[in-house]
Parts: structure tokens; C-alpha cells; sequence
């Protein structure tokens, strides 16, 4: 592997556009001859950064518009790239080609690529690296910059569905404030990190702050015996039913394993009795029927996989769900309409 260029190509080299290019390029092995391609919107941090800092290397950059499974595996196959980001839905799509649509394009100059963003189902992520092969890392951060993990996909073989071990120091806690054991799901904190503000908004910029000066980008996990950690939700996604906490990510992973769902987002609607029950808004594939059976199906699927009671109680059928070019799902906005003329909403 070739040495990066010295420290005299990014100006200060203690300034912080050049503290992050330089780590990037110590993750990712890049060098002047790397080809990164960049397959979501540079109104995004994680692309914009990566894109600013192989450019300050003297690396070429491959930018997509707008992301197209197929697309994307022929500008890999044109400019012979090396490097790429993406996230899960990305990956979601590319698995949807055939073998043969696969097979068109010359993949082999691929040597790194990650992914962050989102949560990737296992399954997802499996079907990956048996394609790809052992080149897939990933990485958990936020915009914030209040802590990051990592994981080579050798590590993630050995704990699958682990974001990495901590970059940063790392703490999960519960309701009470306190520090949880190993295993024990709750909110993760961060120590350290960059200083930072929400805009014109001291309230929010305080909520992600405990007493011991931790901070958190709202999500819930938990760190195993080996330090790795595990993200089950966001905190905000949280559905609270009959008095119990269910996290709706573990529905969706089991949810979007099935053949007939292209897309799924499990939801919290208003319930008289429990408060809130549990929905499965689903989006079919293009040959699979929406109908009664296929909603019954979806249920005893998620029913042989998870406890009863983190299951959807029902299914709706639509289109699409509202995403942004990143494969973000806007929640908010799939929860909007069953919650309209309801006293309160989970945002």
C-alpha cells in the first residue's frame, strides 16, 4: 500500500478539516491513485467530508446525481473505482439485480467500502459480503461529531450487527440515569467528542447532554463483553404499548428478510385500549400480491422470528415510503396520517 501524502498537503495539519482527511485516509488505506465513488447527495456531511478530503489527497472523485443500482455498478466498472460509501438502502437495491444483470459489470477494482447512515439488516449485510467479498466496514457518527465507532467486516463476521467498538468513550444508560451492564439496552453516550450547537436552539443543544457532560445522538443499544456495540432504535422511534417498550427496528429487520417486501417501516398508531399498537406500513415487491394473505403471511413471519408482543398487530400496503436521497426514512411523515386528529404524536 502506498504512503499518504505528507502532512504538508493539508495546509495545518492540527486544523480539523485536516484532522478528519487524515484519519479518513488511515481508515480507508487512500492514496493519490484512489477513485472514491460518491453515490448520495453532497448536501450530506459523511459524503461531502469524504469527497473534500480525498480531493485534498489529489484522489479522484465520482459523483452521482442520483442513485441507480444500475448506475452505480457501471460507473464502478468505468472508472475503475477503488473506494466507495453507501448506505443500506443502496445496498437493499443492488441486491434486487439478478445475477445476470450482476454479472455485466467488472467489479474487481473495488477494494473498500462502507457504510453508515442507517441500520443494516444482517441478512442485507451477509448478501453483501458474499458478493463484494471482505471489503465492506462500517461506521456509527452523526453530524454532531460527539463520538464515532468502526468495524472492519472481519470483525463484523465475528459479531454480526455490531456498529463497531467506540472510537470514543462509550456508555449506556438507562431510564434512572445509571450505567448499564453489558447487554443491557439503553441510551448511548459519548465522552468527549467536538464541541457543538443546534442552531438557534439552546433547548435541544442541552437535551443531548447528562449531568457528567455525556452526550447522545438519540439512539439505544448496548455494548457487548468485547466492547462492541449494538443499536436496537432511535429513542424518538420508541413505541410504547400497554406500558411496555418495543423498538420497531427489530420488526423491520425481520420484516424486510421476506421475499415479497421491498421496503418496510413498522410504526406506533393510536390504540384506545393499549395506548399505542404496532403497524407494519410495507411497500411489496413489483410481483408479489398486496392483499389479505400477504398481510396475514408478513404477521406469522415476524411472529416465528420475535416475541408476540415486539410482532405488528397489522399491515397497510402502500407506493413508497418517504425517503431522501440518502435512504433516510422520514418516520414522521408515515406516522403523520394515522395520528391526525389525535391528541398527541412520538416524533
Amino acid at each position: 500500500m502506498r504512503k499518504p501524502l505528507p502532512n504538508t498537503s493539508f495546509g495545518d495539519p492540527t486544523s480539523l478539516p485536516a484532522v478528519v482527511a487524515q484519519g479518513f485516509i488511515r481508515l480507508t488505506g487512500a492514496n493519490e491513485d484512489t477513485v472514491y465513488l460518491s453515490p448520495a447527495p453532497l448536501y450530506h456531511a459523511a459524503p461531502l467530508v469524504s469527497s473534500m478530503s480525498l480531493h485534498r489527497l489529489g484522489a479522484t472523485v465520482v459523483v452521482m446525481e442520483r442513485f441507480d443500482p444500475h448506475d452505480c455498478l457501471a460507473l464502478i466498472d468505468r472508472y475503475a473505482v477503488t473506494h466507495g460509501q453507501f448506505v443500506p438502502t443502496m445496498f437493499v437495491r443492488l441486491l434486487r439485480l439478478s445475477e445476470e444483470e450482476r454479472e455485466r459489470y467488472d467489479l474487481s477494482t473495488l477494494t473498500y467500502a462502507v457504510h453508515a447512515a442507517a441500520p443494516c439488516p444482517v441478512h442485507v449485510k451477509r448478501a453483501m459480503l458474499d458478493w463484494w467479498g471482505p471489503i465492506i466496514h462500517e461506521y456509527y457518527a452523526g453530524t454532531e461529531a460527539v463520538g464515532t465507532t468502526y468495524i472492519t467486516p472481519q470483525e463484523w463476521l465475528a459479531h454480526p450487527g455490531s456498529v463497531g467498538r467506540p472510537l470514543e468513550e462509550c456508555h449506556v444508560v438507562g431510564a434512572d440515569g445509571a450505567e448499564l451492564p453489558a447487554g443491557q439496552p439503553g441510551l448511548v453516550y459519548f465522552a468527549g467528542g467536538q464541541p457543538f450547537e443546534y442552531h438557534n436552539d439552546p433547548e435541544k443543544t442541552a437535551s443531548v447532554s447528562n449531568a457528567k457532560g455525556w452526550r447522545t445522538l438519540g439512539d439505544i443499544g448496548y455494548l457487548d463483553a468485547d466492547g462492541y456495540l449494538y443499536l436496537t432504535d432511535r429513542q424518538a422511534h420508541m413505541i410504547i404499548s400497554g406500558g411496555v417498550n418495543i423498538y420497531p427496528q427489530e420488526a423491520e429487520n425481520v420484516l424486510a428478510a421476506h421475499p415479497a417486501v421491498a421496503d418496510v417501516a413498522v410504526i406506533g398508531v393510536p390504540d384506545p385500549d393499549m395506548g399505542e399498537s404496532v403497524k407494519a406500513v410495507v411497500v411489496p415487491n413489483p410481483d408479489a400480491t398486496a392483499d389479505p394473505d400477504l398481510a396475514a403471511e408478513l404477521l406469522a413471519y415476524c411472529e416465528s422470528e420475535l416475541a408476540r408482543y415486539k410482532c405488528p398487530r397489522s399491515v397497510d400496503f402502500v407506493g413508497e415510503l418517504p425517503r431522501d436521497d440518502n435512504g433516510k426514512l422520514y418516520k414522521r411523515l408515515v406516522r403523520e396520517k394515522y395520528w391526525e386528529g389525535h391528541d398527541s404524536m412520538v416524533i
